[in-house]
């Protein structure tokens, strides 16, 4: 893995028909980049794929070779649409079947009466892959190489980020400041422009936003380079002064 000064890329890959029809809303892109940029690690891409093999297949093999990481969630669960572990180990052209560790741990969670066939396809993935322990409901992920599969459930997902903690090495932690102003996009975009073309290595978003009556913008810098921030937001608010732009805070 490269050295800790080095910048640490990840990208998400939801699996699931039911965020693509509109039926779910994903909150686990939030939750997974939060948790990765305090790593140090920067989701730079994000795709939503259905239950599809090829779709799977093809958008894995694709992502895993140009970035550092990747994240799966969905579609490791005991119905039939649940096709994520199999997949995986087709695009990996790995063994599929009954992983021993995974079937103890599920075996041992609901006791020999409770396991049905459903638990036990929640062993069923790539035979040589690592897991990733569920404190929530048993059911453990998995990694194949460098990427990680997760499930779809947003409470289950994130209470299995712990145990994933110290198995990402990540380059240097993304800081980020916000300043918000009294204005509009279009009043302040060029300014923003020479800004950015300044500091070509800090990302600079701006948001507009409505709220307490107020319309404003917000704009956002970020770096790991917490010395470029502060004269990028230096910049920033210099302008805001000029334009007499009334700011309504900056954290």
């Amino acid at each position: 893995m490269k050295k800790a000064n080095k910048k640490i890329n990840a990208a998400i890959i939801i699996i699931g028909n039911e965020i693509l029809s509109g039926r779910t809303q994903d909150i686990n892109v939030m939750n997974l980049s939060k948790w990765l940029n305090e790593l140090g690690v920067k989701v730079e891409e994000v795709r939503i794929v259905p239950d599809n093999e090829t779709a799977i297949i093809h958008t894995v093999n694709f992502l895993r070779k140009r970035f550092h990481y990747i994240f799966t969630t969905g579609g490791i669960g005991p119905t039939h649409d649940d096709i994520t572990a199999k997949t995986i180990a087709k695009a990996f052209k790995l063994k599929y079947g009954k992983h021993k560790d995974a079937y103890k741990i599920l075996e041992d969670y609901y006791g020999s009466k409770n396991f049905s066939d459903g638990r036990k396809k929640m062993a069923m993935m790539p035979t040589k892959a690592s897991l990733i322990l569920n404190p929530s409901s048993g059911a453990p992920g998995f990694i194949v190489d460098n990427v990680y599969c997760l499930p779809g459930v947003p409470s289950i997902l994130k209470s299995m980020l712990g145990g994933l903690k110290n198995k990402i090495k990540g380059g240097k932690k993304i800081l980020s400041k916000t300043i918000s102003a009294q204005t509009v996009e279009s009043e302040i975009a060029k300014s923003l422009e020479k800004v950015q073309h300044k500091f070509k290595k800090v990302d600079i978003g701006s948001y507009p936003f409505f709220r307490l009556g107020k319309i404003g913008v917000s704009m956002v810098i970020r770096s790991s380079d917490k010395k470029k921030i502060d004269a990028c937001c230096k910049e920033i608010v210099n302008f805001l002064k000029k334009k007499k732009i009334i700011m309504l805070g900056k954290k």
